[in-house]
């Protein structure tokens, strides 16, 4: 009777301790989380060749089953300058719970302020032959270990940086939103371009950029048919950008892009159509040839601008293999005539390109 009594003490003390040692067990895991997931972060980003990066914070909401990356940094190991390449100061990384009701384990990325900074002496420097330097971003989806589906992206920057000009060349895209959705096909739902993203941005000299298309990302080269616009951005603002590669600085004026562009088992179809409205170039004291090569310009400007409504603008045609992608000579010339002299191009994307234009043009041809 008492060995009895001593089992049944014995086995009431086990279950309250046991309940008492697993609470403190998951406890210790869930404050040992963050780090294990940190330091799994900080690997991924040490092993991409050529780079280096680490990241300074994880957070994890085991609830919404997500984990949250605070400042993400990546750059190139041989950069010349500190600018960092990437730069994500939030990203929370997450189940997405409509799709795992429907069987699908995907996930939702939030970025807020992520920024890119392409500094174009960096991305120029010679690279450690033995190290493989193709594919950095393939290396930061193993940060993901499910499916991304979703995509947004909060007040983004992206910045291409010249440094060895004078003054230096910073062009810029500030307050990117952008959405992106049906990454991995979860949907597909028999559509040729099952992924949609949409996306709007604030450029150097206050432009508006809007971009619209539908995408297949699960190819090796993704297809797509997009349009994008850029209106009303101050052309002084290029003034860097223009002076350093044609000798030219703008008084006033606004400088227009629109253009669409279709892709289909790497073939490119589409084209650009860049407008400058109301310029007036700035007259400066450069010496002889530069006031003469500013003066051909002027008098080029003046002979092609549209006296109806004060736009020099052409249409671009693009049209080839991703690696040989060329824009038609001839027919940007003419354009340019023809805006200047018979019709004046109108201040949109024409809806002229679409993704079955690049499927028939890009097929092999028997």
């Amino acid at each position: 009777m008492k060995k009895n009594y001593k089992l049944s003490h014995l086995w009431r003390k086990k279950r309250i301790w046991i309940p008492i040692a697993l609470f403190v067990l998951l406890i210790s895991f869930r404050i040992a989380l963050p780090h294990l997931v940190k330091k799994y972060v900080n690997k991924v980003l040490a092993d991409i060749p050529g780079y280096y990066g680490y990241v300074e914070d994880v957070d994890i909401a085991l609830i919404r089953g997500a984990y949250v990356i605070d400042q993400l940094y990546l750059n190139k190991v041989n950069a010349g300058s500190e600018i960092p390449f990437l730069h994500f100061e939030k990203t929370d990384i997450s189940l997405e719970w409509s799709a795992l009701l429907q069987g699908s384990v995907v996930s939702e990325i939030h970025m807020t302020r992520p920024e890119l900074a392409y500094v174009f002496e960096d991305q120029q420097r010679e690279t450690d032959q033995s190290a493989e330097v193709d594919d950095w971003s393939k290396a930061l989806t193993d940060l993901v270990p499910i499916a991304i589906n979703r995509l947004h992206i909060h007040q983004g920057k992206a910045t291409f940086v010249q440094l060895s000009t004078e003054p230096n060349i910073d062009l810029y895209l500030n307050n990117i939103q952008l959405s992106a959705t049906n990454l991995r096909n979860v949907v597909r739902q028999g559509q040729k371009l099952p992924s949609t993203v949409s996306a709007t941005a604030i450029s150097i000299g206050q432009g508006k950029v809007n971009l619209e298309g539908q995408l297949d990302l699960v190819k090796k080269i993704p297809d797509m048919d997009i349009a994008f616009s850029l209106e009303n951005a101050s052309a002084p603002a290029f003034n860097t950008f223009t002076q350093h590669y044609a000798k030219l600085d703008f008084e006033e004026g606004n400088f227009n892009l629109f253009g669409e562009i279709a892709v289909a088992d790497g073939y490119l179809t589409g084209y650009i159509k860049p407008l400058l409205k109301n310029a007036k170039l700035l007259g400066k004291d450069d010496g002889f040839l530069a006031i003469l090569w500013e003066g051909f310009v002027g008098f080029f400007k003046f002979l092609l601008e549209n006296k109806g409504n004060n736009t020099l603008a052409t249409k671009v045609p693009l049209q080839g293999n991703l690696n040989q992608v060329q824009g038609a000579v001839w027919p940007t010339l003419f354009n340019l005539i023809k805006n200047g002299w018979i019709k004046a191009f109108t201040s949109n994307t024409d809806d002229t390109i679409s993704f079955e234009d690049a499927l028939e043009e890009g097929a092999p041809r028997s």
